[in-house]
């Protein structure tokens, strides 16, 4: 057989495929996505007033934490103790979060259950600095609020928690929702987010000229907090 009358039967067989492509495609009714069991980041804006007043508070305490010890260097990133809940500088702080999470609490159609903030702690991350991913074990809930952030510092990233999700990545042509295994959400300042606390995040180096500067915060029932809840890690990490 020579090699014209193999690709003239090669070209037959590729539009006899084509056409049974077309004929099941055409039988194919309407369909639907049903997404199942989906993650989720709850992200609210401050008001104005709201913003300057913790703003405020936060930066003079920080102020006040860090009196003694040296600016943040480059690169690397200092953490205050987790028990800044306990202050009255967060007062507004404090009080805002927990209006968000009797919000987030709604949206989940969670029955109204006692819940307490288990640690709250600052974040200051200088130039260049980086957070690895991680999440924050025994707890229902975690968050985090934007004090100072700049134009290369301004944004977080949230992990696929689907551990078989890395069994294989086929080539896609396009990034999505459906097909990614990392979202980055950007923030500024004064921008609140809650998550589950067992979803992972991290934050990629800061790119910006000035220290990068945030609060975290942990929530948990209150009938398991006492035991459950307390910082797997230590605060100071300069």
């Amino acid at each position: 057989m020579s090699n014209s009358s193999k690709t003239v039967q090669a070209g037959k067989q590729t539009r006899a495929n084509e056409d049974m492509v077309k004929k099941v495609a055409s039988t194919l009714e309407e369909a639907d996505i049903l997404r199942m069991f989906p993650s989720f980041v709850w992200k609210t804006q401050f008001k104005e007033e709201i913003i300057n007043k913790i703003s405020q508070d936060a930066l003079s305490t920080l102020e006040l934490l860090r009196q003694t010890k040296p600016g943040v260097k480059s690169s690397l990133s200092w953490q205050s103790d987790h028990d800044l809940h306990q202050s009255e500088c967060f007062g507004q702080l404090i009080s805002s979060i927990h209006e968000a999470v009797i919000k987030v609490l709604e949206f989940l159609k969670i029955a109204d259950t006692p819940f307490v903030m288990t640690g709250l702690w600052a974040n200051m991350n200088a130039p260049g600095a980086i957070h690895k991913m991680h999440n924050h074990p025994n707890n229902l809930l975690s968050g985090v609020y934007y004090v100072q952030v700049g134009t290369g510092a301004d944004t977080i990233n949230f992990h696929d928690p689907r551990p078989q999700r890395d069994v294989i990545k086929p080539p896609v042509t396009e990034l999505t929702a459906d097909n990614t295994d990392q979202v980055v959400v950007t923030v500024s300042d004064g921008t609140l987010l809650v998550f589950p606390s067992w979803l992972s995040h991290s934050v990629d180096a800061n790119r910006s000229n000035q220290v990068r500067i945030s609060i975290s915060f942990n929530v948990m029932f209150s009938q398991f907090a006492e035991t459950l809840s307390r910082p797997l890690w230590s605060g100071d990490f300069s």
